[in-house]
């Protein structure tokens, strides 16, 4: 049914479990596996009135980003090998994740995305938001989602 899945992450705990369960039903569905990352856009960090003393560049910021995004995928891309899964890896720089995410499985052809949600609910959901609810809000392709 599914032949591949876009798997995105943000590096924290949760999402590294999901990212195991994922490549794991992956495995069980014979599905090659898009390993993805947001970076966040440097522009966004110019919203604020008080940049500290050593703040980085915005070339600077572009390379700790993608040793970041290289960490976080090479953890995807590792776990899919160990489980001899089929897995390429993606990173994008982006404003809103949710965003990326959506244009990803757009663009990479995926026909499910498979991702962790945080859960957070009450004042702290609606101050931060929901990166997976606006996923499954604005998706074209199912959205099957780990907690």
């Amino acid at each position: 049914m599914f032949k591949r899945m876009l798997l995105p992450t943000d590096g924290t705990d949760l999402s590294r479990r999901a990212v195991k369960k994922g490549i794991a039903f992956a495995l069980e569905i014979q599905a090659e596996v898009i390993g993805f990352y947001c970076v966040e856009d440097y522009r966004g960090l110019m919203f604020t009135e008080y940049f500290p003393a050593g703040f980085p560049s915005e070339e600077e910021f572009q390379e700790q980003a993608k040793d970041i995004a290289s960490k976080h995928l090479g953890f995807i891309d590792k776990t899919a090998q160990a489980a001899g899964v089929s897995c390429r890896t993606h990173y994008e720089v982006g404003l809103a994740p949710w965003e990326a995410i959506v244009e990803a499985a757009r663009e990479k052809h995926c026909d499910l995305v498979f991702m962790a949600s945080h859960g957070r609910r009450g004042l702290a959901g609606l101050l931060l938001g929901s990166q997976t609810n606006m996923v499954l809000a604005h998706s074209k392709v199912p959205v099957l989602v780990y907690r």
